[in-house]
């Protein structure tokens, strides 16, 4: 736009002419500072993607980020796609189970629909869609304009919008994206008998901004 005729719409508006400009988005903590150290922590009003495979510690990243935010005294729903959730292991980890909505469905469908329904209604600081343990041809058969009216539902929210599952599904209708992937174990016991699985460490990568935090969290076997 010629630089007068921008001068002249300020003029009449009255303010400067910046409808392209976006403030960047409240951040909050996911509950591992490493972490948060790499990304600038969760934004609000945005859909945040955690993916890897089984035994990649994308669980143990989840269950950070709801104990943390059920401990910000926020109100969180898990929207559980297979019947996965494991109320015991989540209140061990510290959520705050009297904080968290646990919505079991069906199917993926369900589950995004179900997503969907509650950031429309409102009043969560925190909405997870758990596809973790969907198969990924299923999650795959989401489309991308599913996805983004995800996203449109929860911008200018102050709400954290996260799906976890195997593989990325959302893509570019993710505005952060933490691929997990397990670093190394440890195990207790002699080497060719009976041994006893004590941890399991785990990166967590930004896409974004495509730093490694190493590593940035371990789930403890009990």
């Amino acid at each position: 736009m010629p630089a007068a005729l921008k001068t002249q719409f300020e003029s009449l508006l009255g303010g400067p002419l910046d409808w392209q400009s976006r403030p960047a988005p409240e951040c909050v903590p996911s509950g591992i500072p490493a972490l948060d150290d790499a990304t600038g922590g969760l934004p609000r009003g945005c859909l945040t993607e955690i993916f890897g495979p089984p035994s990649s510690g994308r669980t143990s990243l989840l269950l950070a980020i709801l104990a943390q935010a059920t401990h910000r005294e926020e109100v969180c729903a898990l929207i559980d796609a297979e019947d996965a959730f494991d109320p015991a292991s989540a209140s061990a980890a510290g959520v705050l189970l009297d904080r968290l909505l646990w919505v079991r469905s069906d199917n993926a469908e369900h589950a995004l629909k179900a997503a969907d329904l509650l950031i429309q209604g409102g009043g969560f600081g925190l909405v997870v869609l758990d596809l973790g343990d969907t198969p990924p041809a299923t999650a795959r058969r989401i489309s991308l304009t599913s996805w983004f009216r995800l996203r449109r539902a929860v911008e200018n929210t102050p709400t954290v919008l996260i799906s976890v599952a195997r593989q990325s599904n959302a893509k570019t209708c993710a505005s952060l994206q933490l691929a997990c992937a397990r670093d190394h174990t440890r195990w207790s016991g002699a080497l060719h008998s009976s041994r006893l699985l004590r941890a399991i460490s785990a990166r967590a990568t930004s896409t974004q901004r495509s730093k490694t935090c190493s590593p940035v969290f371990t789930a403890t076997a009990i």
